[in-house]
């Protein structure tokens, strides 16, 4: 979840959020923000961003992290990979769709579509969609991190960060469409010196992954059967934002 949305749930006061995890093919939950023995003693801040984006896998399911080839990448939080996954209450398969159920099953786990890190304790840290990973110069930019950053500024109501093909450098490169909250303002300058404020306090992110555009706009982001902002429909509608 966004930071921001964390944060401003936590301010309502007598609000409890715990970070969960599923897909519809998984009905729907696989994993949650189990605090271990080990983990009690954690510091608070390092709690709450468990809570906020961490998770383990509940009873009875069994959840990887692997490359492109199926093997379980490093777990040191830092390579990216896709989570798969094995549990009883998986879907075997798509209705009539035989060729879509080998994609999902492939090496027989059930691959989410989803990318993430492992740690050495076997948290698990979701970092985005691998189609919404924006791939610029042999790089991954992970969307949902500039995502959050942007949606702790005090003005902003809704983010999305999109890849968006480059006319000149090749790849992609990200976009960011931003909604203010209602009577507030804010501008493209706004938000990359938010953005910078977090590249110099230690490298929280690279500045390359700066968007290289920040699109204000007064409507609210086209969202999914989910309610989460459709990024498809955003990249077909800013697809060439960055060749004019």
């Amino acid at each position: 979840m966004p930071e921001g949305l964390y944060k401003l749930a936590r301010s309502r006061g007598g609000i409890i959020v715990i970070n969960g995890y599923g897909l519809s093919e998984t009905a729907p939950v696989i994993a949650q923000a189990l605090f271990k023995a080990s983990t009690l003693n954690w510091p608070e801040d390092r709690k709450e961003n468990y809570l906020m984006k961490g998770l383990r896998q509940i009873p009875l399911t069994f959840i990887r992290v692997v490359d492109e080839y199926g093997r379980d990448v490093p777990r040191d939080g830092k390579t990216i990979g896709e989570i798969v996954v094995r549990s009883p209450w998986l879907t075997p398969a798509y209705f009539k769709d035989p060729e879509k159920t080998r994609e999902l099953w492939r090496g027989g786990w059930l691959h989410t579509g989803d990318v993430a890190v492992w740690d050495s304790d076997g948290h698990i840290w979701i970092m985005d969609r691998l189609k919404d990973v924006i791939k610029s110069g042999g790089e991954w930019i992970v969307s949902t991190k500039l995502e959050d950053i942007i949606s702790t500024h005090p003005a902003v109501g809704e983010v999305a960060v999109i890849g968006v093909p480059h006319p000149k450098w090749g790849g992609e490169r990200p976009v960011a469409v931003v909604v203010p909250k209602p009577g507030q303002r804010v501008t493209e300058d706004d938000i990359k010196n938010y953005l910078m404020q977090f590249v110099e306090r230690g490298g929280e992110i690279p500045k390359w992954w700066i968007p290289d555009k920040v699109i204000i706009s007064e409507k609210e982001l086209p969202k999914t059967s989910t309610a989460k902002a459709d990024k498809k429909v955003l990249r077909e509608l800013y697809k060439n934002v960055l060749s004019a």
